[in-house]
């Protein structure tokens, strides 16, 4: 029986590589000093593993970015459009390419926007989507896997498993660019380069190769299915030697069991915390000698793992195919967890005592092997806490819960339809053709971030770090109004992250100091930890809101976070079902709109970012999460007056097959991201004629170019073509926290001029 993982932190325990990679491209440390940080957490990512008692240590999880626009460099899926960042510039090399595909590239005389970006299934984590023509050519470009398998076989003196996503699912993880063909029909080219690089590990030692084929665990059709039979059943012709295991997670097999069970490899990985009941069904027709990698250590929460419960499915496991056929891991790549528990320092150490990040988890796995071998303490222990959790006075609130049930139809609808409150609101508000404005934040400069640390250390008194803030509040609204933007926001200087920032407002919340988790490329978020009912003791926002509100006469926005995305942000109790604490929250942000519009704030943004991000895999799925989804933002929106207008925002998420819910959740004004894909997304809006306002946004903030005026002009005019101008808004495509102030500047100015020069280009289609 081997102990088996997916995947690994890659951040570092204390967000190395995020500063690093951030000091690198700002050019205060060489290319050479940026590699060293990367070799650094490797090696102890590795050696912390084979500490921790790992049989098959992962190798190439490691990312300076993104493991799968890695895996486009190695396999030569490079747009063309970068050509020049190497031909051009001698001196840049394959990390300068790399950042450049997922950051833009904007020097040199060149001006080249980034690549697609979008979520990784339902997690909070970012890809970059591979980009496919018709002429696709494939070649073994990068040697990165093959140089991360040597090194890591050097520091563990044994042979770590290299871990690559699976030809099959790359393909169906990217984007066709062309009409005309379908990517999947590309395998053909893509498994000589499997074949090239497999033989090369092997060659140099390899015996296992994780492939990640999430896919299996979706809805495929019948040529996705062949291409699975084609791709393992070449691969396993073509290398000999290797052991493959086949990695799916994030839900079942299901009805491609039959399938996946049929490939030629070794083992086959499943997720036993999504789902639980696909075990029996495979063990049914498990044919001899694949074996099976179960997850049972939940590797996208930082709850323990109950022990009698895991020892179910691995007891079972064993009772039908033997122990030598069974691993055990994490149900996914630790990729989602923090780091290390043990390095947390005042938190409620009962809290505590049911927690497991990273570290832990791979204890959990050593202890479960111990555990089938006999060890009976471990399970004794682990039962114990099982049991305090379960029983702590911690974790149940008895109003929450009372007012939870009270909740009816009524608390989830406005009073008017949208038609009556767009009239009431155009006739109050006089907002211009194409009014603008942005998402929410504004960068959070070095100054910022100091007050807030310096009020942590008690260096400042709340009454300086507050005077400090309405400084910076003053000067961001006055700034807006002098180039011209129509609706303001206050800026969101006294927040830390959209999620933290209300965790840390709301009770049911646990916070950690380090318990950061990659979103994407330097980009890390610290997840709340909801480990009981959730209500708002005080309010939250209405002291900023209303204090921005009073420097100007134009609108400004309250910012809010939704329900849904508060919960799929942070790590969630597993104790309860997820509807129940989204409802929870939704209460709590409705008393927050309310308290907002006491006030007079007259325009409240409620985020929603994580809406599509939480829709389940499969789609017999989906009707159930989004029917509570929507009513859980309706309960936290729909209390205020026709006269308030009420947005929302969502981002890098694909909206053609859930665009009647978007309408459901009736915000008057939803803002999306639309720049990276050129407006491609608002065709599901306009097939679908959806009937509120509607915000594109017109320039990717998370690379650091600035879009010309005309770019953005171009955005808006197509979509005009798409959707009517009267309900077209004018925004960048996310908030502006991570961006410095002279692009953020420059962008907006261009931003405004471009939704100025639409209004007089572009009248007469509004007369027409």
């Amino acid at each position: 029986m081997l102990k088996n993982n997916l995947g690994y932190p890659r951040v570092g325990a204390y967000r190395e590589l995020k500063k690093a990679c951030e000091s690198y491209w700002s050019g205060k440390i060489t290319r050479e000093e940026l590699f060293e940080t990367g070799k650094t957490i490797k090696e102890q990512n590795w050696k912390t593993q084979a500490h921790e008692g790992i049989d098959l240590i992962p190798c190439n999880d490691f990312s300076f970015y993104d493991q799968v626009l890695d895996l486009s460099l190695t396999v030569g899926a490079i747009p063309s459009r970068y050509t020049p960042v190497l031909t051009e510039n001698k001196q840049n090399k394959e990390i300068d390419l790399l950042f450049a595909m997922a950051r833009g590239y904007q020097k040199d005389g060149l001006d080249i926007t980034a690549m697609e970006m979008t979520k990784w299934f339902d997690t909070n984590y970012h890809y970059i989507v591979p980009e496919f023509s018709r002429s696709q050519r494939f070649n073994l470009f990068s040697n990165k896997i093959l140089n991360e398998f040597t090194e890591a076989k050097q520091v563990l003196g044994k042979t770590p498993k290299p871990v690559i996503i699976g030809p099959v699912s790359y393909l169906l993880l990217g984007k066709e660019k062309e009409e005309g063909f379908n990517r999947i029909d590309l395998l053909k080219g893509l498994l000589p380069v499997y074949i090239e690089l497999f033989n090369k590990l092997a060659h140099a030692g390899a015996e296992w190769i994780q492939l990640d084929e999430p896919f299996l665990a979706l809805d495929l059709n019948e040529n996705e299915k062949q291409a699975y039979t084609e791709a393992y059943t070449t691969l396993s012709k073509e290398t000999k030697g290797l052991k493959f295991l086949i990695a799916t997670y994030f839900d079942g097999v299901d009805e491609n069991l039959p399938l996946a069970v049929s490939l030629p490899v070794c083992a086959l990985h499943l997720d036993l915390r999504r789902a639980p009941q696909q075990l029996d069904a495979v063990l049914e027709i498990i044919p001899e000698k694949l074996t099976l990698s179960l997850g049972v250590i939940d590797g996208r929460n930082v709850w323990k793992n109950d022990y009698s419960a895991s020892l179910t499915f691995i007891e079972k496991a064993i009772a039908k195919i033997g122990k030598h056929r069974v691993m055990i891991a994490p149900s996914c790549s630790l990729l989602h967890t923090p780091y290390d528990l043990d390095i947390e320092t005042g938190m409620n150490p009962a809290i505590k005592n049911w927690m497991a990040f990273s570290k832990q988890k791979l204890k959990e796995v050593n202890d479960l092997y111990h555990i089938v071998n006999g060890d009976k303490e471990s399970l004794s222990q682990n039962q114990k806490t099982i049991l305090s959790r379960k029983t702590s006075a911690l974790t149940h609130n008895p109003d929450v819960r009372q007012r939870l049930d009270a909740i009816t139809d009524k608390d989830s609808r406005r009073k008017s339809e949208f038609k009556i409150r767009q009239k009431i609101q155009q006739a109050n508000f006089k907002l211009p053709l194409f009014p603008t404005t942005t998402i929410g934040s504004f960068p959070q400069t070095d100054d910022i971030r100091q007050l807030r640390a310096r009020l942590k250390k008690g260096e400042l008194t709340e009454q300086q770090y507050e005077k400090e803030i309405e400084k910076a509040t003053i000067e961001a609204i006055k700034w807006q109004e002098g180039i011209g933007l129509d609706v303001l926001v206050h800026g969101e200087f006294e927040r830390n992250d959209m999620v933290e920032y209300f965790g840390e407002l709301l009770e049911g919340f646990l916070f950690t100091k380090n318990g950061w988790v990659q979103s994407y490329g330097s980009r890390c978020v610290k997840p709340p930890v909801i480990y009981g009912d959730v209500s708002r003791p005080q309010d939250m926002t209405v002291r900023w809101s209303k204090f921005a509100q009073a420097q100007t006469n134009k609108l400004v926005k309250g910012m809010l976070t939704g329900p849904v995305t508060i919960l799929q942000w942070s790590f969630v109790r597993d104790d309860q079902p997820r509807s129940q604490t989204t409802n929870q929250i939704a209460l709590a942000i409705r008393d927050e709109v309310d308290a907002l519009e006491r006030a007079g704030i007259k325009v409240i943004q409620i985020d929603e970012p994580a809406i599509r991000e939480g829709l389940p895999l499969r789609r017999k799925n989906w009707t159930d999460y989004l029917n509570w989804a929507v009513k859980a933002f309706k309960i936290a929106s729909c209390g205020v007056k026709d006269e308030t207008q009420v947005h929302t925002h969502m981002c890098y998420s694909e909206f053609n097959d859930i665009i009647k819910h978007i309408a459901d959740m009736d915000a008057d004004v939803i803002t999306i991201e639309t720049s990276r894909s050129q407006m491609e997304l608002l065709e599901a809006f306009a097939d679908f004629k959806y009937p509120n306002e509607i915000g594109p946004g017109v320039y990717d903030i998370h690379s650091p170019r600035v879009p010309t005026i005309e770019e953005m002009q171009n955005l808006l005019e197509r979509a005009s073509s798409f959707l009517p101008i009267r309900n077209l808004w004018v925004n960048p495509d996310c908030g502006l926290k991570t961006r410095k102030w002279p692009e953020t500047q420059l962008a907006l100015k261009n931003m405004v001029t471009a939704a100025q020069n639409a209004r007089v280009k572009l009248v007469d289609k509004v007369l027409m």
